[in-house]
């Protein structure tokens, strides 16, 4: 068995077979998940695990070279927006609805029990070299 990093064996598979320019949809629990991606629903109950957890046990697992959130998380999430901004300093906005078409084309969606509101980013995978 693993001792560090990432333990579950879905998300750990998933996170392994990722290339560059691949999207993985890290959402809330209410974020509407999109037919065609794979899905790793860590969500056990409300806020359990947390979107800041997941995001950042998935930062020290990928290079991300972009990033992608709802404008709406600035007024209605302010400490999600908070966490994005400063991990993200390009952080691009856009609507709760144009992150929902974007997600489709993830590869990979994480779903956390996060239970407030836009607690959501579309990161986009970079290369370690």
């Amino acid at each position: 068995m693993k001792k560090a990093g990432i333990l579950n064996r879905h998300l750990a598979g998933a996170l392994a077979e990722l290339g560059h320019g691949d999207g993985v949809l890290v959402c809330d629990a209410g974020m509407p998940i999109p037919d065609g991606p794979r899905v790793v629903d860590l969500a056990f109950r409300a806020g359990v695990p947390a979107f800041a957890e997941v995001l950042e046990g998935l930062l020290a697992e990928l290079v991300v070279e972009g990033a992608t959130a709802a404008t709406e998380v600035r007024e209605a999430n302010p400490e999600a927006s908070a966490l994005l901004e400063s991990r993200f300093p390009s952080l691009e906005f856009v609507s709760h609805e144009r992150l929902k078409e974007l997600s489709a084309g993830a590869r990979l969606v994480v779903r956390t029990g996060e239970a407030r509101p836009y607690a959501n980013v579309l990161l986009r995978c970079g290369v370690f070299f």
